[in-house]
């Protein structure tokens, strides 16, 4: 088949991954015949806000490709890789930062939230590599020259800073990069199992990897409608987390779900149970398989290892350009 273009894209392994990274990763398998793609663990990244957790970094990432790979990321058809290991991003990174102005990174939205954030938590993060990670991102997408990114809307700044940071290079030393495109994903987003934003931090995630007793316990952790106190009162389910997830996972169903709730003839707790039933349908057969996964041993290492090899051969062939159109030779 002829592929469109090259994808680039990562997640950082700052732990386990929930049941709201399933329709990214579900994404990215969707376009691993229709794209060259390259898929990495943004271990780098993860230390701008985990500095001071680094010894896990190194078994969440081994934990991290083994969902992606039960998911259904295929390293036949994908490059798999962890950051670190092609040297190649750095280098880029430091070219760039030679010609970015400091003002374009302080702009990035979502910079000064994130500082009063973790300062809320009582950790200062405001250092040079939380400054320039969105010129590391940039790095990480040109490194292999991607057509393509795939982001929710929250990361277009970042995209627009890559392809600003390419436009510039390209202008003062000659092209080397394209102008990647965002390739907007229709990811729908998961609340927690508060109604929050789901998120570790705030301990109301479902891991992906969660075994059927655990599922059940969190989504009968949901939060529902305060003001129904009976399983006939009528209720509103448009202020429901467990209806927000019967969206997802039961739209055939939901028209008929919504109007028995509305009208009293189902309770939270059967609701409940049918929602842990479609989950576990969903989820059972990625932990299976990711079980077969970690039972077959150094399979993780190889698959990043070969990863690794393919990524660094077209890192290595774009520093080259690189350097001889900044140092001439």
């Amino acid at each position: 088949m002829d592929r469109k273009g090259r994808i680039l894209s990562g997640m950082r392994p700052t732990g386990r991954l929930h049941i709201g990274h399933l329709s990214v990763l579900e994404n990215w398998a969707s376009l691993q015949d229709a794209y060259q793609c390259f898929f990495f663990v943004a271990d780098w990244h993860a230390l701008t806000t985990s500095f001071d957790e680094s010894r896990s970094i190194r078994a969440n990432a081994r934990e991290m490709v083994a969902d992606w790979l039960a998911v259904g990321i295929d390293p036949e058809r994908s490059v798999i890789f962890v950051q670190s290991l092609v040297p190649e991003h750095a280098e880029l990174h430091l070219l760039f930062s030679m010609i970015t102005p400091l003002s374009w990174l302080e702009r990035v939205p979502t910079y000064k939230d994130a500082v009063q954030q973790h300062k809320a938590k009582g950790k200062d993060i405001a250092t040079y590599g939380f400054l320039g990670y969105p010129l590391l991102q940039a790095a990480d997408i040109l490194i292999y020259r991607a057509d393509a990114v795939p982001v929710g809307e929250d990361q277009l700044p970042h995209l627009e800073l890559c392809r600003e940071v390419a436009r510039r290079f390209n202008h003062m030393y000659g092209t080397v990069f394209p102008e990647p495109q965002a390739l907007l994903a229709r990811v729908p987003l998961l609340p927690g199992v508060d109604g929050r934003k789901m998120s570790k931090s705030y301990a109301n995630v479902i891991d992906l990897a969660a075994e059927p007793e655990e599922l059940r316990a969190r989504v009968n952790d949901m939060i529902t409608d305060p003001a129904r106190i009976r399983k006939t009162d009528p209720g509103h389910p448009e202020v429901c987390v467990v209806h927000k997830y019967h969206g997802i996972y039961r739209p055939a169903e939901l028209a008929a779900i919504e109007e028995d709730c509305r009208q009293g003839r189902i309770g939270c707790v059967a609701c409940k149970r049918t929602l842990a039933g479609a989950l576990e349908e969903v989820m059972q057969p990625i932990r299976e398989r990711r079980r077969a996964i970690m039972r077959d041993t150094g399979y993780i290492d190889d698959v990043i290892a070969e990863g690794v090899r393919r990524a660094a051969a077209e890192a290595r062939q774009t520093m080259e350009m690189a350097r001889q159109k900044v140092f001439g030779v």
